[in-house]
Formats: structure tokens, C-alpha cells, sequence
């Protein structure tokens, strides 16, 4: 799994069971970081011409199949049944049916000898769906104890049970994406524990501002992109010309105000996880909007979440099982989403 926030490769060694229910076991995990290089590749990818994408991917998907081959050799992995990737998402404009994750090349199969199971997006957005987010069908599956899963990454997704056969879920605002891209100014990749945000002031009419964004006016099925933070949000920040501070701190309470819109009912529980867990300001604000209980799970399920998903979503797309959920990103049907790729011997 590689997300917006650019921090990195999650991938885990997970077996599941099914019985009564589905059941995992994450074995070994770990996050490979990305060279200065690949990350000013994978920020300017929305800039980048088709034809250079093309090219990009082929490259990605090599260097994907490098990085999963050190993971399997890191741990002496041997009994693999496949490998399911998420792939980088370049390109994300559903409106235009249009999706494109890179690192998801015949290449892949090819380098690492081993079935693959990806693309789990374009499907969903040639049945008129989102192609996100993806992650529900596992919250309902893995995580259904809770009332409410949020992710805290790049943007803040959002997933719950509406009633008993119908999953809701999409994204709310941006988090990470835009927070790390301020705090890169001051030569930092991100900001520990909410500190800089902490000292800085709300701007309240920033706040204001972003609070009355086109984007939340929307009923769900929605996601968000790039694309957005690019054209919406970084331009309207940077007219207020702030101190990276109070850019934080402004952004932190916007992000706490959003979750606290969605996640509104009192006296139900709400599993937080992602890279913004370890924001403890965030965390603090989000609880202070909020009437939920608040859930950090153990580090591994902080930081794993969605790989452990997207290799549920993989084993779904095995059993040819519905892994997609109209509800969820609003395409025609439920289906069962991704390609299989076969090794060339």
C-alpha cells in the first residue's frame, strides 16, 4: 500500500481464516521509505503528460517489485498464495471515469514470480462508482465492532454502517497531504505529535473559508484527489500568507470540524487509525469536537490498516467474492473488483 502522504511502502505477511467470521493474522510488517528522488516523481505526478506516466509506471512497477522482493527476502518469506497491491494512485478524476494507479504491470507478476492481485480502482469507476474508498468492505468485515472507522492519512476517509445491510463511507477532508506540505517548508517531513500547530493561531476566517468548500456540500459518494488540494485548497491557504504555525493550527481545527460533521451521533465508538494518530494535537481536537468514544488501536493496526485490507480485498478478488461496495462509491453493482496477473515463465 503506498497512500498520498508519500511516506512510504507499507507491506505485511498477513494469513486469514474464515469461519464464522474472517480473522487475520499480520506476521511480519514494515515500511519502506521513499528516496528524496521517488518522492518529487509521485508529488508531481497530476503535472506529469500521459506519456510520461506511462513510462513512469513501467519504472514503478519495478521498483515496486525491488521493494517487495526485499520485504519477502528480509523475512525469509517462502509460502506466499499471492501478493495484493494497492499501487500508487496517479490520476483519481471518477467524474471523467478516469482512474490510474501505477505499479500494477504484467512486470510485477513477471519480477517476482508470484500471482498479483491489483488494480483494485478502475472497475469500480467504469460502473460510474468512485473507486473509493476501498477500505470499507474491510472495516465491515474486520472491524465491524466499532461504529465508526476513521483513517487519518493523507485525507481523512470515513466508514460506518448505516443500517444493517448498507455501508457508508467517504472521504472527508485532506489531513497529511496538505499538513506535510507545509511543514516540508521548514525543512521537516512531518510535524511530531502536532507541536508546531500547537504553538500557532486559528485564522478564523481561513478557517471559514475552508469550512465552505464546494467539496462539503456534497452527499456522499465522495472522494478526493490531488488534483483538489492543488486547485482548492493550497491556493486558498497561501492568499492568506500565514506563518507555517498558524497554517497548522488553522488546518488542524478545519480537519477536527469536518470529523466532527460526519461523526455526530453521541455514545458510539470511533476506531481511529493512519499516520495522523501519531498528531496528538489533531487527536486532542477531534476529541474535543466529538461525543464519540475515541479507539487508538495497537501500533501494527495504526499503521498497517489498509494494507491489511487491501490483501483482504486480494483474497475476496480470489474467491471472487464482492470486495466493492455500490454504497460505498456509488457505481451500479456490488462486484468483485481487481486483475489477476499470472507470471511469465
Amino acid at each position: 500500500m503506498s497512500g498520498t502522504s508519500l511516506d512510504g511502502i507499507d507491506l505485511i505477511y498477513v494469513s486469514f481464516s474464515y469461519g464464522e467470521s474472517w480473522k487475520f493474522k499480520i506476521i511480519n510488517s514494515d515500511t519502506f521509505s521513499y528516496s528524496s528522488k521517488w518522492k518529487l516523481i509521485l508529488r508531481q505526478l497530476v503535472n506529469t503528460t500521459i506519456a510520461d506516466l506511462k513510462v513512469i509506471d513501467i519504472d514503478y512497477s519495478q521498483y515496486l517489485s525491488s521493494v517487495i522482493f526485499s520485504f519477502i527476502d528480509k523475512y525469509n518469506i517462502s509460502d506466499i498464495d499471492f501478493i495484493a497491491s494497492h499501487g500508487h494512485t496517479a490520476l483519481h478524476q471518477p467524474e471523467n471515469r478516469l482512474t490510474l494507479q501505477i505499479g500494477n504491470l504484467q512486470v510485477l507478476a513477471d519480477a517476482l514470480q508470484q500471482k498479483v492481485i491489483c488494480d483494485f480502482r478502475v472497475q469500480d469507476v467504469a460502473y460510474g462508482g468512485q473507486g473509493a474508498p476501498l477500505v470499507p468492505i474491510g472495516d465491515r468485515l474486520l472491524f465491524g465492532a466499532y461504529d465508526y472507522c476513521l483513517n487519518l492519512g493523507g485525507f481523512a476517509n470515513i466508514s460506518f454502517q448505516e443500517h444493517y445491510n448498507k455501508r457508508i463511507a467517504f472521504d472527508i477532508c485532506p489531513v497529511n497531504i496538505v499538513m506535510n506540505y507545509y511543514v516540508s517548508q521548514l525543512g521537516l517531513e512531518y510535524d511530531d505529535k502536532g507541536q508546531i500547530a500547537s504553538e500557532g493561531n486559528i485564522n478564523e476566517d481561513l478557517l471559514n473559508h475552508l469550512n465552505e468548500l464546494d467539496f462539503y456540500k456534497l452527499n456522499p459518494p465522495k472522494s478526493l484527489g490531488l488534483e483538489w488540494v492543488d486547485n482548492f485548497v493550497l491556493p486558498l491557504i497561501d492568499t492568506f500568507k500565514l506563518s507555517v504555525a498558524s497554517v497548522l493550527r488553522t488546518f488542524v481545527e478545519h480537519i477536527a470540524i469536518q470529523v466532527s460533521i460526519v461523526v455526530s451521533k453521541p455514545n458510539t465508538t470511533l476506531l481511529i487509525t493512519g499516520g495522523g494518530v501519531y498528531n496528538t494535537f489533531l487527536v486532542s481536537r477531534i476529541k474535543a469536537h466529538s461525543q464519540s468514544k475515541i479507539i487508538i488501536p495497537s501500533k501494527e493496526i495504526i499503521e498497517f490498516k489498509e494494507a491489511l485490507i487491501f490483501g483482504l480485498l486480494g483474497v475476496l478478488k480470489e474467491r471472487d467474492e464482492i470486495n466493492c461496495l455500490r454504497s460505498v462509491t456509488g457505481a451500479s453493482k456490488d462486484h468483485s473488483s481487481g486483475k489477476i496477473l499470472l507470471p511469465n515463465s
